[in-house]
């Protein structure tokens, strides 16, 4: 390992995780990077606040300074809530939760994991209908204060599951559309030429036991991730019961405006070109009939 890339490591341990581009970076290790290499200065994390400074600054020998004001303002860490009956299925907040702390389904209210919300604001921008709001929940305290290092490094596992599902999503919608571009080229190589040209090892590696270890880790690990997703679920579908008996279901999920339809059109185009929709052929339309649940986890 490189000297800057144990330093970026050393520096990225210091942040809050937030994954909240508030810095001008993608990330919270691309802004490490960016100091270790110089890039950056070491005052543009607002959701680290003072201390968060203090603490870059003793680790790199240099002096305490102000956060730049830039960058934003140190503030009580905010939680997003989504209003459900404004919530029009969207999706657009799911795709935005660097964390996946989000989790709804196409045309039906959305909801929030609270214990994994960051408070980032990513969600909020894309929004076509504005019914997400962040409200404080750590009252006056602010910064490392309002954060502890456990959240953190929840926040980048999180985060880093998160860009790994990407990741494969992508690859695998890359591997099925090379595969069907050699079904319908001429004289195109069939499924079993293709078989047959991998590498031996590939053809014969063993696969990791079902009963071994790593794989019961895995397996659990799955089932308490899945468990948390269904739990929000089931509270959202509840919450969108009570509200339906009051007459306060969600509103504008039939008729919505060009604007609004043009933006969800466009999120679920990039959907689809990711291989993320139930179905590729599954319509885009706000009005019409909602795919499978989708997720952010």
């Amino acid at each position: 390992m490189s000297e800057v890339s144990a330093l970026a490591q050393r520096i990225d341990a210091l942040l809050p995780q937030t994954q909240c581009t508030k810095c001008g970076y993608a990330g919270c290790r691309p802004y490490a990077d960016a100091i270790a290499s110089g890039q950056a200065s070491y005052n543009q994390c607002p959701p680290g606040g003072a201390e968060g400074v203090a603490r870059l600054a003793k680790l790199l020998d240099r002096p305490i300074i102000a956060l730049n004001p830039d960058n934003g303002a140190e503030r009580p860490r905010p939680r997003a809530i989504i209003d459900e009956s404004l919530c029009i299925g969207c999706t657009l907040c799911v795709q935005a939760c660097p964390v996946d702390a989000i989790v709804g389904a196409a045309k039906l209210m959305h909801t929030v994991i609270e214990d994994r919300c960051t408070g980032c604001d990513l969600c909020v921008p894309p929004c076509p209908v504005d019914c997400i709001d962040m409200v404080p929940v750590t009252g006056e305290r602010t910064g490392w204060d309002a954060w502890s290092q456990t959240q953190a490094d929840d926040a980048r596992s999180h985060f880093e599951a998160h860009q790994a599902r990407l990741a494969k999503d992508r690859a695998a919608r890359e591997a099925r559309l090379a595969a069907r571009a050699a079904r319908v080229a001429p004289g195109g190589p069939t499924a079993s030429a293709i078989e047959s040209d991998a590498p031996p090892a590939a053809q014969t590696a063993p696969a990791v036991s079902a009963s071994s270890p790593v794989a019961d880790e895995a397996a659990a690990a799955a089932a308490r991730k899945q468990a948390i997703i269904q739990a929000a679920l089931a509270r959202a579908r509840e919450k969108k019961a009570a509200l339906a008996a009051e007459g306060l279901g969600p509103k504008n999920t039939e008729h919505v405006s060009a604007a609004v339809q043009a933006q969800i059109d466009e999120a679920q185009a990039r959907r689809k070109r990711l291989g993320l929709t139930a179905d590729d052929d599954a319509p885009s339309r706000a009005d019409n009939a909602p795919p499978e649940d989708q997720t952010g986890g």
